[in-house]
Protein backbone atom coordinates (compact mmCIF):
# COMPACT_ATOMS: atom_id res chain seq x y z
CA UNK A 1 0.00 0.00 0.00
CA UNK A 2 1.02 3.64 0.45
CA UNK A 3 0.80 6.68 -1.74
CA UNK A 4 3.12 7.83 -4.51
CA UNK A 5 5.32 10.68 -3.50
CA UNK A 6 4.19 13.95 -5.00
CA UNK A 7 6.36 16.73 -6.31
CA UNK A 8 6.07 18.23 -2.86
CA UNK A 9 7.96 15.33 -1.30
CA UNK A 10 11.13 16.27 -3.20
CA UNK A 11 12.06 12.61 -3.28
CA UNK A 12 15.03 11.75 -5.40
CA UNK A 13 17.08 8.69 -6.19
CA UNK A 14 20.83 8.95 -6.22
CA UNK A 15 23.25 6.51 -7.77
CA UNK A 16 26.50 5.92 -5.92
CA UNK A 17 28.56 3.20 -7.49
CA UNK A 18 26.31 0.16 -7.84
CA UNK A 19 23.94 1.12 -4.98
CA UNK A 20 20.67 3.04 -5.27
CA UNK A 21 19.97 5.49 -2.42
CA UNK A 22 16.46 6.77 -1.64
CA UNK A 23 16.33 10.29 -0.17
CA UNK A 24 13.38 11.78 1.70
CA UNK A 25 12.72 15.50 1.42
CA UNK A 26 11.00 17.82 3.88
CA UNK A 27 7.58 17.60 2.16
CA UNK A 28 5.71 14.30 1.99
CA UNK A 29 2.24 13.60 0.68
CA UNK A 30 -0.05 11.58 2.93
CA UNK A 31 -3.60 10.43 2.27
CA UNK A 32 -4.92 13.56 4.01
CA UNK A 33 -2.53 16.12 2.57
CA UNK A 34 1.07 17.27 2.39
CA UNK A 35 3.15 17.60 5.56
CA UNK A 36 6.46 19.37 5.92
CA UNK A 37 9.04 18.08 8.36
CA UNK A 38 12.64 19.04 8.99
CA UNK A 39 16.02 17.37 9.38
CA UNK A 40 17.37 16.58 12.83
CA UNK A 41 20.50 18.39 14.00
CA UNK A 42 22.92 15.98 12.38
CA UNK A 43 20.99 16.01 9.11
CA UNK A 44 20.85 12.21 8.94
CA UNK A 45 17.19 11.84 9.89
CA UNK A 46 14.02 13.60 8.77
CA UNK A 47 11.50 14.35 11.51
CA UNK A 48 7.75 14.83 11.00
CA UNK A 49 5.80 15.66 14.15
CA UNK A 50 2.20 16.30 15.07
CA UNK A 51 0.58 14.64 12.05
CA UNK A 52 -3.13 14.00 12.71
CA UNK A 53 -4.15 10.37 12.17
CA UNK A 54 -7.77 10.81 13.29
CA UNK A 55 -10.27 13.62 13.72
CA UNK A 56 -10.22 15.53 17.03
CA UNK A 57 -12.26 13.39 19.49
CA UNK A 58 -14.27 16.30 20.85
CA UNK A 59 -17.96 17.17 21.10
CA UNK A 60 -20.02 14.26 19.85
CA UNK A 61 -16.77 12.38 19.13
CA UNK A 62 -15.84 12.34 22.82
CA UNK A 63 -16.07 8.63 23.73
CA UNK A 64 -16.43 7.53 20.13
CA UNK A 65 -14.13 5.43 17.94
CA UNK A 66 -11.54 7.52 16.08
CA UNK A 67 -13.03 9.17 13.00
CA UNK A 68 -11.21 9.91 9.72
CA UNK A 69 -9.10 13.03 9.41
CA UNK A 70 -10.58 15.84 7.34
CA UNK A 71 -8.14 16.39 4.44
CA UNK A 72 -6.35 19.72 4.23
CA UNK A 73 -5.07 21.80 1.35
CA UNK A 74 -1.66 23.33 1.09
CA UNK A 75 1.28 22.24 3.20
CA UNK A 76 0.84 21.43 6.88
CA UNK A 77 3.78 22.09 9.19
CA UNK A 78 5.07 18.96 10.95
CA UNK A 79 7.88 20.64 12.89
CA UNK A 80 6.36 20.39 16.37
CA UNK A 81 4.69 17.79 18.56
CA UNK A 82 0.94 17.96 18.91
CA UNK A 83 -0.90 18.38 22.20
CA UNK A 84 -0.61 15.51 24.65
CA UNK A 85 -3.85 13.83 25.64
CA UNK A 86 -5.60 15.01 28.80
CA UNK A 87 -4.51 12.77 31.65
CA UNK A 88 -4.99 12.13 35.33
CA UNK A 89 -1.60 10.61 36.14
CA UNK A 90 1.51 12.56 37.03
CA UNK A 91 4.91 10.87 37.02
CA UNK A 92 7.96 12.74 38.29
CA UNK A 93 10.27 11.51 35.54
CA UNK A 94 7.92 12.38 32.67
CA UNK A 95 8.80 15.70 31.01
CA UNK A 96 6.71 16.66 27.98
CA UNK A 97 7.87 18.98 25.20
CA UNK A 98 4.59 19.85 23.50
CA UNK A 99 2.02 22.67 23.64
CA UNK A 100 0.13 21.16 26.58
CA UNK A 101 -2.91 19.01 27.28
CA UNK A 102 -5.98 18.79 25.06
CA UNK A 103 -8.66 16.37 23.99
CA UNK A 104 -7.58 17.26 20.45
CA UNK A 105 -4.49 15.08 20.69
CA UNK A 106 -4.64 12.29 18.10
CA UNK A 107 -1.38 12.95 16.31
CA UNK A 108 1.69 10.90 15.49
CA UNK A 109 5.34 11.45 14.64
CA UNK A 110 7.66 9.89 12.06
CA UNK A 111 11.46 9.73 12.07
CA UNK A 112 13.02 8.34 8.93
CA UNK A 113 16.58 8.22 7.55
CA UNK A 114 17.21 11.17 5.25
CA UNK A 115 18.90 8.74 2.85
CA UNK A 116 18.98 4.96 2.79
CA UNK A 117 19.95 2.11 0.52
CA UNK A 118 16.33 1.04 0.13
CA UNK A 119 12.95 2.71 -0.07
CA UNK A 120 11.38 -0.09 2.01
CA UNK A 121 12.75 0.21 5.53
CA UNK A 122 11.43 -1.70 8.56
CA UNK A 123 8.88 0.30 10.53
CA UNK A 124 8.83 0.45 14.33
CA UNK A 125 5.66 1.85 15.92
CA UNK A 126 6.12 2.87 19.57
CA UNK A 127 3.33 2.88 22.17
CA UNK A 128 4.19 4.77 25.36
CA UNK A 129 3.41 3.67 28.90
CA UNK A 130 1.85 5.46 31.83
CA UNK A 131 -0.79 3.15 33.25
CA UNK A 132 -3.32 4.11 30.55
CA UNK A 133 -3.73 7.37 32.45
CA UNK A 134 -0.56 9.30 31.56
CA UNK A 135 2.09 9.67 28.88
CA UNK A 136 2.99 11.50 25.68
CA UNK A 137 5.09 11.04 22.58
CA UNK A 138 7.00 14.26 23.28
CA UNK A 139 9.31 12.92 25.99
CA UNK A 140 12.98 13.19 25.05
CA UNK A 141 13.68 9.66 26.24
CA UNK A 142 11.36 8.45 23.46
CA UNK A 143 12.91 10.52 20.67
CA UNK A 144 12.91 8.23 17.65
CA UNK A 145 15.73 9.88 15.72
CA UNK A 146 18.52 7.74 17.20
CA UNK A 147 16.88 4.40 16.36
CA UNK A 148 16.25 5.79 12.87
CA UNK A 149 20.04 6.00 12.46
CA UNK A 150 19.92 2.20 12.29
CA UNK A 151 17.97 2.24 9.02
CA UNK A 152 14.48 1.88 10.40
CA UNK A 153 11.48 4.20 10.33
CA UNK A 154 10.20 5.04 13.83
CA UNK A 155 6.62 6.16 14.53
CA UNK A 156 5.01 7.17 17.83
CA UNK A 157 1.40 8.11 18.48
CA UNK A 158 -0.70 9.77 21.15
CA UNK A 159 -3.78 7.90 22.31
CA UNK A 160 -6.63 8.82 24.64
CA UNK A 161 -6.05 8.17 28.33
CA UNK A 162 -7.98 7.68 31.54
CA UNK A 163 -11.65 8.58 31.51
CA UNK A 164 -11.39 9.98 27.97
CA UNK A 165 -9.89 6.76 26.64
CA UNK A 166 -11.62 4.03 28.62
CA UNK A 167 -14.99 5.26 29.91
CA UNK A 168 -17.77 2.67 29.58
CA UNK A 169 -21.46 3.57 29.52
CA UNK A 170 -24.67 1.78 28.50
CA UNK A 171 -25.68 4.66 26.21
CA UNK A 172 -22.31 4.42 24.47
CA UNK A 173 -22.93 0.73 23.98
CA UNK A 174 -26.41 1.42 22.63
CA UNK A 175 -25.22 4.04 20.10
CA UNK A 176 -22.38 1.83 18.88
CA UNK A 177 -23.03 -0.22 15.72
CA UNK A 178 -20.73 -2.81 17.31
CA UNK A 179 -22.64 -2.79 20.61
CA UNK A 180 -19.44 -1.86 22.44
CA UNK A 181 -18.04 0.91 24.59
CA UNK A 182 -14.70 1.69 26.18
CA UNK A 183 -11.25 0.91 24.74
CA UNK A 184 -11.13 4.18 22.79
CA UNK A 185 -7.45 4.50 23.60
CA UNK A 186 -6.77 1.06 22.11
CA UNK A 187 -8.89 1.96 19.08
CA UNK A 188 -6.75 5.10 18.67
CA UNK A 189 -3.64 2.93 18.60
CA UNK A 190 -5.21 0.63 16.00
CA UNK A 191 -6.16 3.66 13.92
CA UNK A 192 -2.58 4.93 14.06
CA UNK A 193 -1.27 1.53 12.95
CA UNK A 194 -3.74 1.61 10.07
CA UNK A 195 -2.44 5.09 9.18
CA UNK A 196 1.08 3.67 9.12
CA UNK A 197 -0.06 0.84 6.86
CA UNK A 198 -1.58 3.32 4.40
CA UNK A 199 1.00 6.11 4.47
CA UNK A 200 4.41 4.94 5.61
CA UNK A 201 5.67 4.05 2.13
CA UNK A 202 5.81 7.77 1.38
CA UNK A 203 8.28 8.13 4.26
CA UNK A 204 10.51 5.30 3.05
CA UNK A 205 8.93 2.61 5.23
CA UNK A 206 7.77 -0.87 4.26
CA UNK A 207 4.05 -1.21 5.06
CA UNK A 208 4.43 -5.00 5.00
CA UNK A 209 7.08 -4.94 7.76
CA UNK A 210 5.58 -3.20 10.80
CA UNK A 211 6.80 -3.90 14.34
CA UNK A 212 4.86 -2.52 17.28
CA UNK A 213 6.74 -2.03 20.54
CA UNK A 214 5.96 -0.45 23.88
CA UNK A 215 6.71 -0.32 27.60
CA UNK A 216 4.41 -0.88 30.60
CA UNK A 217 0.90 0.15 29.46
CA UNK A 218 2.50 0.37 26.01
CA UNK A 219 3.59 -3.26 26.32
CA UNK A 220 0.11 -4.18 27.50
CA UNK A 221 -1.16 -2.40 24.41
CA UNK A 222 1.17 -4.41 22.16
CA UNK A 223 -0.27 -7.63 23.56
CA UNK A 224 -3.77 -6.19 23.08
CA UNK A 225 -3.18 -5.20 19.46
CA UNK A 226 -1.85 -8.72 18.78
CA UNK A 227 -5.08 -10.15 20.19
CA UNK A 228 -7.60 -7.84 18.53
CA UNK A 229 -9.15 -8.81 15.19
CA UNK A 230 -9.07 -5.10 14.31
CA UNK A 231 -5.28 -4.87 14.24
CA UNK A 232 -3.63 -8.28 14.37
CA UNK A 233 -3.36 -8.55 10.57
CA UNK A 234 -1.66 -5.14 10.29
CA UNK A 235 1.50 -6.05 12.19
CA UNK A 236 4.38 -8.40 11.43
CA UNK A 237 6.37 -8.36 14.69
CA UNK A 238 5.90 -7.32 18.30
CA UNK A 239 8.13 -6.23 21.19
CA UNK A 240 6.82 -5.96 24.74
CA UNK A 241 8.74 -4.32 27.57
CA UNK A 242 7.18 -5.08 30.97
CA UNK A 243 3.49 -5.82 30.79
CA UNK A 244 0.61 -7.52 29.03
CA UNK A 245 -3.16 -7.77 29.11
CA UNK A 246 -2.88 -11.40 30.21
CA UNK A 247 -3.75 -10.13 33.67
CA UNK A 248 -5.41 -13.09 35.31
CA UNK A 249 -3.58 -12.16 38.51
CA UNK A 250 -3.89 -8.80 40.23
CA UNK A 251 -5.17 -6.55 37.39
CA UNK A 252 -8.16 -8.32 35.84
CA UNK A 253 -9.76 -6.90 32.71
CA UNK A 254 -13.43 -6.51 33.54
CA UNK A 255 -16.41 -7.15 31.31
CA UNK A 256 -18.25 -4.34 29.58
CA UNK A 257 -21.33 -5.04 31.73
CA UNK A 258 -19.36 -4.66 34.95
CA UNK A 259 -17.83 -1.41 33.84
CA UNK A 260 -21.11 0.03 32.54
CA UNK A 261 -22.38 -0.12 36.12
CA UNK A 262 -19.29 1.17 37.90
CA UNK A 263 -18.50 3.93 35.39
CA UNK A 264 -22.10 5.17 35.28
CA UNK A 265 -22.21 5.25 39.07
CA UNK A 266 -18.94 7.18 39.12
CA UNK A 267 -20.31 9.73 36.64
CA UNK A 268 -23.49 10.26 38.65
CA UNK A 269 -21.59 10.70 41.91
CA UNK A 270 -18.84 12.88 40.45
CA UNK A 271 -20.63 15.00 37.85
CA UNK A 272 -24.21 14.88 39.06
CA UNK A 273 -25.44 13.15 35.92
CA UNK A 274 -25.09 9.80 34.18
CA UNK A 275 -26.74 10.98 30.94
CA UNK A 276 -24.36 10.71 28.01
CA UNK A 277 -25.45 13.90 26.24
CA UNK A 278 -24.88 15.92 29.40
CA UNK A 279 -21.53 14.26 30.10
CA UNK A 280 -20.35 15.16 26.60
CA UNK A 281 -21.17 18.83 27.25
CA UNK A 282 -19.07 19.08 30.42
CA UNK A 283 -15.88 21.09 29.75
CA UNK A 284 -12.65 19.13 29.66
CA UNK A 285 -11.24 20.71 32.81
CA UNK A 286 -14.41 19.93 34.77
CA UNK A 287 -14.19 16.28 33.72
CA UNK A 288 -10.59 15.84 34.80
CA UNK A 289 -10.40 18.10 37.88
CA UNK A 290 -12.28 15.87 40.36
CA UNK A 291 -10.28 12.85 39.19
CA UNK A 292 -7.00 14.70 39.72
CA UNK A 293 -8.19 15.73 43.20
CA UNK A 294 -8.69 12.11 44.29
CA UNK A 295 -5.69 10.02 45.27
CA UNK A 296 -5.74 7.23 44.43
CA UNK A 297 -8.19 8.18 41.72
CA UNK A 298 -10.57 5.91 39.84
CA UNK A 299 -9.02 3.48 37.38
CA UNK A 300 -10.11 3.53 33.75
CA UNK A 301 -8.48 0.62 31.89
CA UNK A 302 -9.11 -1.67 28.92
CA UNK A 303 -12.30 -3.71 29.05
CA UNK A 304 -13.65 -6.82 27.34
CA UNK A 305 -15.98 -4.81 25.11
CA UNK A 306 -17.08 -7.46 22.59
CA UNK A 307 -15.55 -5.56 19.66
CA UNK A 308 -11.87 -4.71 20.10
CA UNK A 309 -11.78 -7.73 22.41
CA UNK A 310 -14.47 -10.20 21.26
CA UNK A 311 -13.63 -12.20 24.38
CA UNK A 312 -11.05 -12.02 27.18
CA UNK A 313 -7.54 -11.72 25.74
CA UNK A 314 -6.35 -14.76 27.73
CA UNK A 315 -8.97 -16.81 25.90
CA UNK A 316 -7.94 -15.35 22.54
CA UNK A 317 -4.34 -16.43 23.12
CA UNK A 318 -5.37 -19.81 24.52
CA UNK A 319 -7.34 -20.47 21.33
CA UNK A 320 -4.41 -19.40 19.13
CA UNK A 321 -6.47 -16.56 17.65
CA UNK A 322 -3.80 -13.87 18.18
CA UNK A 323 -1.47 -12.59 15.49
CA UNK A 324 0.98 -15.37 14.61
CA UNK A 325 4.07 -13.19 14.49
CA UNK A 326 7.52 -13.21 16.12
CA UNK A 327 7.47 -11.85 19.67
CA UNK A 328 10.32 -10.40 21.75
CA UNK A 329 9.36 -9.57 25.33
CA UNK A 330 10.60 -9.43 28.89
CA UNK A 331 10.88 -7.25 31.96
CA UNK A 332 13.33 -5.55 34.29
CA UNK A 333 15.08 -7.28 37.19
CA UNK A 334 13.80 -4.84 39.81
CA UNK A 335 10.39 -3.72 38.57
CA UNK A 336 9.14 -2.92 42.08
CA UNK A 337 12.23 -3.07 44.32
CA UNK A 338 11.84 0.61 45.14
CA UNK A 339 8.60 -0.20 46.94
CA UNK A 340 10.49 -2.59 49.22
CA UNK A 341 13.78 -0.79 49.91
CA UNK A 342 13.06 2.80 48.89
CA UNK A 343 11.84 5.82 50.81
CA UNK A 344 10.55 5.20 54.33
CA UNK A 345 9.75 1.55 53.77
CA UNK A 346 10.49 -0.73 56.70
CA UNK A 347 10.85 -4.21 55.27
CA UNK A 348 11.02 -7.31 57.46
CA UNK A 349 11.14 -11.02 56.70
CA UNK A 350 8.34 -11.52 59.21
CA UNK A 351 6.14 -9.05 57.39
CA UNK A 352 6.82 -10.79 54.08
CA UNK A 353 5.89 -14.15 55.62
CA UNK A 354 2.67 -12.61 56.94
CA UNK A 355 1.89 -11.34 53.45
CA UNK A 356 2.43 -14.87 52.11
CA UNK A 357 -0.03 -16.23 54.66
CA UNK A 358 -2.63 -13.64 53.68
CA UNK A 359 -2.33 -14.11 49.94
CA UNK A 360 -1.68 -17.86 49.86
CA UNK A 361 -3.31 -19.13 53.08
CA UNK A 362 -3.15 -22.82 52.15
CA UNK A 363 0.06 -22.66 50.11
CA UNK A 364 2.28 -20.21 51.99
CA UNK A 365 4.88 -22.87 52.80
CA UNK A 366 5.29 -23.67 49.10
CA UNK A 367 5.40 -19.96 48.28
CA UNK A 368 8.18 -19.33 50.80
CA UNK A 369 10.22 -22.17 49.35
CA UNK A 370 10.07 -20.43 45.99
CA UNK A 371 10.64 -16.96 47.47
CA UNK A 372 13.24 -17.77 50.11
CA UNK A 373 13.70 -15.84 53.36
CA UNK A 374 16.62 -17.96 54.56
CA UNK A 375 18.85 -14.90 55.05
CA UNK A 376 18.04 -11.19 55.35
CA UNK A 377 19.47 -10.66 51.87
CA UNK A 378 17.33 -13.48 50.48
CA UNK A 379 14.25 -12.01 52.10
CA UNK A 380 14.77 -8.56 50.56
CA UNK A 381 15.48 -10.09 47.14
CA UNK A 382 12.43 -12.37 47.34
CA UNK A 383 10.12 -9.60 48.48
CA UNK A 384 11.40 -7.36 45.68
CA UNK A 385 11.00 -10.13 43.13
CA UNK A 386 7.48 -10.93 44.27
CA UNK A 387 6.47 -7.27 44.24
CA UNK A 388 7.66 -7.10 40.62
CA UNK A 389 5.99 -10.38 39.72
CA UNK A 390 2.71 -9.26 41.23
CA UNK A 391 2.97 -5.84 39.61
CA UNK A 392 3.90 -6.71 36.05
CA UNK A 393 6.36 -9.57 35.51
CA UNK A 394 3.84 -12.39 35.88
CA UNK A 395 1.51 -10.96 33.26
CA UNK A 396 4.44 -10.60 30.85
CA UNK A 397 5.46 -14.21 31.53
CA UNK A 398 1.86 -15.31 30.93
CA UNK A 399 1.91 -13.60 27.52
CA UNK A 400 5.19 -15.24 26.54
CA UNK A 401 3.93 -18.61 27.77
CA UNK A 402 0.69 -18.33 25.82
CA UNK A 403 2.36 -17.26 22.58
CA UNK A 404 4.96 -19.99 22.95
CA UNK A 405 2.16 -22.54 23.38
CA UNK A 406 -0.33 -21.48 20.69
CA UNK A 407 1.69 -19.23 18.37
CA UNK A 408 3.60 -20.45 15.34
CA UNK A 409 6.50 -17.96 15.23
CA UNK A 410 9.68 -17.61 17.30
CA UNK A 411 9.56 -16.08 20.77
CA UNK A 412 12.52 -14.34 22.47
CA UNK A 413 12.57 -13.48 26.16
CA UNK A 414 14.86 -11.04 28.00
CA UNK A 415 15.63 -9.79 31.50
CA UNK A 416 17.00 -6.26 31.76
CA UNK A 417 19.37 -6.55 34.71
CA UNK A 418 21.92 -3.71 34.65
CA UNK A 419 21.48 -1.70 37.89
CA UNK A 420 20.73 1.93 37.11
CA UNK A 421 23.57 4.47 37.40
CA UNK A 422 21.51 6.84 39.51
CA UNK A 423 19.81 10.07 38.45
CA UNK A 424 17.55 12.76 39.90
CA UNK A 425 14.70 10.33 40.54
CA UNK A 426 16.40 6.96 41.15
CA UNK A 427 19.21 5.62 43.29
CA UNK A 428 21.34 2.59 42.41
CA UNK A 429 19.75 0.81 45.41
CA UNK A 430 16.50 0.30 43.48
CA UNK A 431 18.34 -1.60 40.73
CA UNK A 432 16.92 -1.97 37.23
CA UNK A 433 13.63 -0.24 37.97
CA UNK A 434 10.36 -0.17 36.04
CA UNK A 435 10.82 1.89 32.81
CA UNK A 436 14.62 1.87 33.25
CA UNK A 437 15.04 0.24 29.84
CA UNK A 438 13.44 2.97 27.71
CA UNK A 439 16.50 5.19 27.29
CA UNK A 440 18.66 2.16 26.47
CA UNK A 441 16.28 1.09 23.68
CA UNK A 442 16.02 4.59 22.21
CA UNK A 443 19.66 5.57 22.67
CA UNK A 444 18.64 8.56 24.80
CA UNK A 445 20.60 7.98 28.02
CA UNK A 446 21.75 11.60 28.03
CA UNK A 447 18.15 12.77 28.36
CA UNK A 448 18.13 11.68 32.01
CA UNK A 449 18.57 14.46 34.53
CA UNK A 450 21.69 14.45 36.69
CA UNK A 451 22.91 11.09 35.41
CA UNK A 452 26.53 10.05 34.97
CA UNK A 453 26.42 7.57 32.11
CA UNK A 454 28.87 4.70 32.54
CA UNK A 455 30.67 2.83 29.74
CA UNK A 456 28.54 -0.24 30.47
CA UNK A 457 25.40 1.85 29.93
CA UNK A 458 26.61 2.95 26.48
CA UNK A 459 27.58 -0.59 25.60
CA UNK A 460 24.24 -2.07 26.64
CA UNK A 461 22.29 0.66 24.88
CA UNK A 462 24.15 -0.08 21.64
CA UNK A 463 23.40 -3.79 22.05
CA UNK A 464 19.71 -3.24 22.74
CA UNK A 465 19.28 -0.87 19.82
CA UNK A 466 20.91 -3.50 17.60
CA UNK A 467 18.80 -6.34 19.01
CA UNK A 468 15.56 -4.37 18.69
CA UNK A 469 16.21 -3.14 15.14
CA UNK A 470 17.53 -6.52 13.97
CA UNK A 471 14.31 -8.05 15.23
CA UNK A 472 12.26 -5.40 13.44
CA UNK A 473 14.16 -6.13 10.26
CA UNK A 474 14.02 -9.95 10.23
CA UNK A 475 12.12 -11.29 13.24
CA UNK A 476 15.42 -12.42 14.79
CA UNK A 477 17.37 -10.16 17.19
CA UNK A 478 20.70 -11.82 16.49
CA UNK A 479 23.45 -10.17 14.45
CA UNK A 480 27.15 -9.74 14.03
CA UNK A 481 29.03 -8.86 17.20
CA UNK A 482 26.12 -9.59 19.54
CA UNK A 483 25.87 -12.33 22.18
CA UNK A 484 23.77 -15.19 20.82
CA UNK A 485 20.09 -14.90 21.78
CA UNK A 486 18.35 -18.31 21.57
CA UNK A 487 14.66 -18.85 20.89
CA UNK A 488 12.59 -19.22 24.06
CA UNK A 489 10.53 -22.38 24.35
CA UNK A 490 10.12 -25.87 25.82
CA UNK A 491 13.34 -27.18 24.31
CA UNK A 492 15.32 -24.59 26.29
CA UNK A 493 13.74 -21.94 28.52
CA UNK A 494 16.58 -19.52 27.80
CA UNK A 495 16.46 -15.86 28.79
CA UNK A 496 18.77 -13.17 27.39
CA UNK A 497 20.07 -11.35 30.48
CA UNK A 498 20.84 -7.80 29.34
CA UNK A 499 23.60 -6.60 31.64
CA UNK A 500 27.18 -5.38 31.77
CA UNK A 501 28.11 -8.65 30.07
CA UNK A 502 24.94 -9.79 28.33
CA UNK A 503 24.43 -13.53 27.97
CA UNK A 504 21.66 -16.09 27.56
CA UNK A 505 20.92 -18.08 30.71
CA UNK A 506 18.45 -20.72 31.79
CA UNK A 507 15.25 -19.44 33.40
CA UNK A 508 15.99 -19.94 37.08
CA UNK A 509 12.52 -18.98 38.33
CA UNK A 510 10.14 -20.84 36.06
CA UNK A 511 8.78 -22.73 39.06
CA UNK A 512 7.66 -19.43 40.61
CA UNK A 513 5.53 -18.48 37.63
CA UNK A 514 4.03 -21.93 37.33
CA UNK A 515 3.03 -21.66 41.00
CA UNK A 516 1.52 -18.19 40.59
CA UNK A 517 -0.27 -19.25 37.43
CA UNK A 518 -1.76 -22.27 39.14
CA UNK A 519 -3.14 -20.12 41.96
CA UNK A 520 -4.16 -16.95 40.13
CA UNK A 521 -5.68 -18.53 37.02
CA UNK A 522 -8.09 -20.47 39.21
CA UNK A 523 -8.96 -17.43 41.33
CA UNK A 524 -9.92 -15.13 38.47
CA UNK A 525 -13.22 -15.80 36.64
CA UNK A 526 -13.30 -15.05 32.93
CA UNK A 527 -14.82 -11.72 31.94
CA UNK A 528 -17.02 -12.18 28.91
CA UNK A 529 -19.45 -9.68 27.33
CA UNK A 530 -23.03 -10.77 26.88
Amino acid sequence: MGFARSLFSLTATFILGASAFAAIGPQVKTASGVVEGEPTTDGKVMSYKGIPFAAPPVGKLRWAPPAPVEPWTGVRSAHDFGYHCVQSASYADMAFHDPGASEDCLTLNVWTPAASETSKLPVMVWIYGGGFSGGSTSERRQDGQYLAHRNVVVVSMNYRLGIFGFFVHPELTAESPNHASGNYGLLDQASAIQWVKQNIAAFGGDPSNITIFGESAGSMSVSAQMASPLSKDLIQKAIGESGSVMTTGTFPIESREQREKTDSAFALTTYGTAKLAELRRIPTEDIIRPIMATRPGPSFRPVVDGYFFPKPPAEIYAAGEQAHIPLLAGWNADEARGGVVGGNNRFSAEGFAAQANREFPTQSAEFLKLYSTATPEDAVASASDYAGDRFIAYSTWKWLEAHTTTGTKPVYRYKFALPNPGDRYHTPAVGAFHSDDIEYVFGTLDSRLEVVVRPEDRKLSEQMQDYWTNFARTGDPNGAGLPKWPVYGPSQWQVMVLDKNSAAKADSHRDRYLFLDNVWSKAQPAARPQ
